[in-house]
């Protein structure tokens, strides 16, 4: 099975660059392969709004050796994300990240046992508090996975300061923090600044790593999160750049 797969995957292509550079045009910056700009898979110009944005994506190109291989490249892809699909919908995508705001993974408490649900407290509580100081409301709390409906007034709240975002790279990667993390006040709470990646990504994994101090860890699984924090840190890193 496994040579099976192997076989089936394609080839990747080779690097077909000496030189790994940045430029600027018309305001925008851009990627730069032996001197010519870098396209996304839809043959649409990689534009950046910022040079540390760019920087970051052209330090995975130069990072890349006999072949060039998009899975080691987290920035890139999500910079791909953003220009061939983000930009043409922002709302669609604003609105995703507000479906997660009603079911958001800090909502749901363990009843039992009680060290992991004092934990869950210690841990989540801040974020939410944060939360409803930044939207001035409540949201509602609940033990188990019983779905619990949130105030419209507060999902709106929230709302009004994603619409603040104007940059389809930037959307983007808060979107993709809210799908890796399952929580949109652990994303938004990265974006403005209230905590740090780090901090939200072990939010994410109270529970899983409960689980791991009692029975201990898979290394399939431990190499997925590995794979997952890496596309957590890229979303933050192009936030700061931006």
């Amino acid at each position: 099975m496994v040579s099976a797969q192997a076989n089936m995957r394609a080839a990747l292509p080779k690097r077909f660059y000496t030189t790994v550079e940045t430029g600027e045009r018309d305001g925008l910056h851009h990627v730069l392969l032996d001197g010519r700009a870098v396209k996304t898979p839809g043959k649409a110009p990689l534009a950046l709004a910022s040079a540390d944005a760019a920087a970051l994506i052209a330090a995975e190109f130069e990072r890349q050796v006999d072949v060039i291989d998009p899975s080691t490249m987290p920035c890139y892809r999500l910079a791909n994300t953003a220009v061939d699909g983000v930009a043409t919908d922002m709302q669609a995508v604003l609105e995703d990240v507000l479906r997660y705001c009603g079911t958001d993974l800090l909502f749901y408490r363990a009843d039992s046992p009680q060290a992991l649900a004092d934990r869950q407290r210690e841990i989540w509580d801040p974020v939410v508090d944060w939360a409803e100081g930044l939207s001035g409301s409540r949201f509602h709390l609940a033990e188990g996975v019983i779905h619990v409906a949130q105030p419209r007034e507060t999902i709106a709240a929230l709302g009004v300061h994603l619409k603040t975002v104007t940059d389809p790279l930037e959307l983007a990667a808060i979107h993709s923090m809210t799908t890796l993390t399952g929580s949109a006040l652990l994303a938004l709470a990265v974006w403005k600044g209230e905590i740090g990646a780090a901090e939200a990504w072990t939010a994410a994994h109270v529970d899983e790593d409960w689980n791991i101090a009692q029975w201990g860890e898979d290394a399939e699984a431990r190499a997925r999160r590995d794979k997952r924090w890496a596309e957590m840190d890229a979303a933050d890193r192009l936030i700061k750049s931006l």
